[in-house]
């Protein structure tokens, strides 16, 4: 059997890890912890869930082995405020002796500033925080020895690509005696990022996982018209408990929309909240809290809490209104179905939303079944039918002569797959 301990962590380590019930390494753990551990560079692509932070952050606390008190030593980036938290909670739960400092918008300047001036040994944080803490002399960069941009695909694209560059060269070059290690570590690692992997890393280790074991999800397409989406989403949120789908998030894919979604729902009866980039942080941090407490069933959200979030008992991902890209819908839907769990998805899709579905096939988004709306709605049964493109402009109930006969679901079909 494979443990943490043979995999070179300390002891003092892996006794931690079993007080927080983690006995074995996972897959992506498996394979990255001994190469990061010999202090290479390293990419890891793995799906949402998989552990990915762990795998990152247990051979970052080898490395600083305790507080030092001489500068920060590790830097991890993050797109979002929620997975900043996230991540610096994790840090704290596998070494309690290290001391934090988490950077992020959306809050004053104060406790953060308080934090740097205590010695850290970790700065977690997102872009724009932390290059606003650097410019002011706040926050020291050139100790970093351990670097990690996470969900690098996003770090590297448009929206933040310039601040990370900023940042990264406020760290030590990876040239140096003591070379500053590398890690990306993302659910989804497009071709285009490997320049920017080539220019930030030395001779980097890839490690790629695919499914850890059999993936649990349902996803499926529901075809509806687009003046009736929000009456068979209130629907549908009201089958939730006759399917035992738990907690349910809704994505959609502006702030604007996102807050009026949020509103409708809550004047048709449904425990709602909104997650999105216009809200304050302790707004964003109660809605969070709420319906991690499960006193909300249904979260409306923008991309904001499509990466990273571990949120338990979710159910059932609608994307409402369809992402920019199929990474995106990729993130989004890896909210449910996480470690092992089962849960199911469904992508509603409109008469206006024909050409960005064409798009995002063409991109490789996957052909997905068809969900028979009529059955779901009427019933909460789940019937789908072949795992082909249906065409968008058919409306929900409507009779599709070429549609086969629906089916219900088979386990074997089960793995279909910024500031905001």
């Amino acid at each position: 059997m494979v443990t943490f301990h043979s995999l070179g962590v300390r002891v003092r380590t892996t006794e931690v890890l079993l007080k927080n019930n983690i006995a074995e390494p996972n897959a992506v753990q498996r394979e990255s912890i001994p190469l990061l551990l010999q202090a290479r560079d390293c990419v890891l692509e793995a799906p949402t869930g998989s552990g990915k932070t762990l795998a990152f952050v247990i051979p970052m606390v080898e490395r600083l082995a305790g507080h030092g008190g001489h500068g920060a030593r590790a830097l991890i980036i993050t797109p979002t405020r929620e997975l900043a938290t996230q991540v610096g909670s994790v840090i704290r739960s596998v070494d309690p002796a290290l001391r934090v400092a988490i950077c992020i918008g959306g809050v004053g300047y104060g406790t953060q500033t308080s934090a740097l001036r205590n010695a850290p040994d970790v700065i977690v944080g997102c872009p724009g925080r932390i290059l606003d803490l650097a410019a002011s002399g706040s926050a020291r960069l050139r100790t970093i020895e351990y670097l990690v941009l996470d969900e690098a695909d996003e770090m590297l694209d448009q929206g933040f690509a310039r601040d990370v560059e900023q940042i990264i060269a406020l760290c030590p070059p990876f040239d140096r005696a003591m070379r500053r290690q590398t890690v990306l570590a993302s659910a989804t690692m497009p071709d285009w990022v490997q320049q920017m992997i080539t220019k930030h890393t030395h001779a980097p280790a890839r490690v790629r996982v695919v499914h850890d074991q059999l993936p649990a999800l349902e996803h499926g397409i529901m075809n509806i018209p687009t003046a009736e989406k929000i009456s068979a989403l209130s629907k549908l949120l009201k089958r939730q408990r006759t399917m035992e789908l738990n907690q349910t998030i809704v994505f959609h894919r502006t702030k604007h929309g996102t807050k009026k979604l949020a509103r409708d729902l809550i004047r048709m009866g449904h425990k709602a909240s909104e997650l999105q980039g216009n809200l304050s942080q302790h707004a964003r941090d109660r809605a969070l809290d709420a319906f991690r407490a499960n006193e909300t069933e249904v979260l409306v959200a923008t991309n904001v809490a499509a990466r990273g979030l571990d949120v338990i008992n979710v159910g059932l991902v609608i994307n409402f209104a369809l992402p920019e890209t199929p990474q995106w819908l990729t993130h989004r839907i890896g909210r449910t179905a996480r470690n092992g769990a089962e849960g199911k998805a469904i992508t509603f899709i409109s008469e206006s939303d024909a050409e960005q579905w064409r798009k995002l096939r063409r991109l490789g988004a996957p052909a997905l079944p068809h969900v028979d709306g009529t059955r779901l709605l009427l019933s909460g049964e789940w019937r789908l039918g072949p795992g082909r493109e249906q065409a968008p402009s058919a409306p929900a109930g409507q009779p599709d002569h070429r549609r086969r006969r629906n089916s219900r679901f088979p386990r074997a079909s089960r793995n279909a797959r910024g500031k905001r």
